[in-house]
């Protein structure tokens, strides 16, 4: 069933920048990769695909996304300065314009972002009124938006192992809105993206980053918190 969109969303969010889709979304993007990693990244490349490559100077696309990966919120008045204050915290970072990806949603950015002891790759959509979807994580398929509450867990690829996640969120209370499962091969490793309607207690995220067949366990709230 496809979601529904609210007349908020068609309005759009209290922003900074002239367009819901070039600013707001594009700053929730990189809030993503901010809240994947847990602080700002220390080097990010950030290419920008058709629509985006052609207007992200002037619409402050390479602002937002700068802000986000800083992890300010759309509406905070520092996206203004965001590419001084990134400069100023030492962040390497630049800019990769493609502007015809006949493959690519035309607002698609795609991120390689790294800290001291850990990196990831990102691709993100923005549709319009902030919504977002991250289509990839880590060559993933990952289709989720980041507007639920969403848990990702990397784990060995063996029977019984979605089952039992949910078994674990059920008990945590946990009510699955979606949920995605993508795999790099047969008995490979698998990642599953949980789309929640509430929050995951620490303990439970504790227990499952315990288990040994569990390799990664990444916790992002909903997105506009």
């Amino acid at each position: 069933m496809a979601k529904k969109s609210s007349i908020f969303d068609m309005i759009g969010p209290v922003m900074i920048g002239p367009s819901s889709s070039h600013t707001a979304g594009v700053v929730r993007i990189g809030r993503v990769a901010f809240k994947l990693l847990g602080k700002a990244p220390k080097e990010a490349e950030i290419t920008f695909y058709n629509s985006f490559a052609r207007t992200y100077e002037g619409h402050g696309s390479d602002r937002a996304i700068l802000g986000g990966l800083m992890g300010f919120n759309p509406d905070d008045e520092r996206i203004k300065n965001a590419i001084d204050i990134a400069n100023e915290k030492e962040m390497v970072y630049q800019f990769r314009p493609i502007g015809n990806a006949s493959i690519h949603h035309p607002n698609t950015v795609k991120l390689k972002v790294r800290t001291e002891d850990e990196q990831l790759e990102l691709v993100g959509v923005s549709k319009g009124g902030g919504i977002i979807q991250i289509k990839e994580l880590d060559g993933f398929n990952a289709n989720f938006s980041a507007e639920n509450h969403t848990l990702i867990v990397k784990a060995e690829d063996r029977r019984g192992s979605i089952s039992f996640i949910a078994s674990i969120l059920a008990q945590d209370d946990c009510n699955i809105a979606d949920m995605t499962v993508s795999r790099k091969g047969k008995n490979d490793i698998a990642c599953q993206f949980i789309e929640m309607d509430s929050g995951i207690r620490e303990v439970t995220l504790q227990y499952l980053s315990s288990l040994a067949w569990v390799h990664e366990v990444k916790y992002i709230p909903n997105i506009r918190q």
